[in-house]
């Protein structure tokens, strides 16, 4: 199963290349799908390529579930 992951972005980079961050970790990913994302957007990605834009709202949603199964699992 693949898994998209909700990363916040933290610096516009050389096109198409955008930093993000999730849990305190930054890396590079593609936004060659997405030239419009700024800074403090949330995305989805995937194999690194944005691959969705997503609401602050929607975010925060999926990075708890996402929390609560790597908890259930423990």
């Amino acid at each position: 199963m693949c898994l998209a992951t909700p990363v916040r972005i933290v610096e516009l980079g050389e096109n198409p290349m955008v930093a993000v961050e999730k849990d305190g970790v930054n890396f590079t990913v593609s936004a060659n799908l997405f030239p419009d994302v700024q800074i403090g957007d949330y995305v989805l990605v995937h194999a690194g390529f944005i691959i969705q834009k997503i609401d602050t709202r929607e975010a925060q949603e999926r990075i708890e579930m996402i929390n609560e199964l790597y908890r259930s699992e423990l």
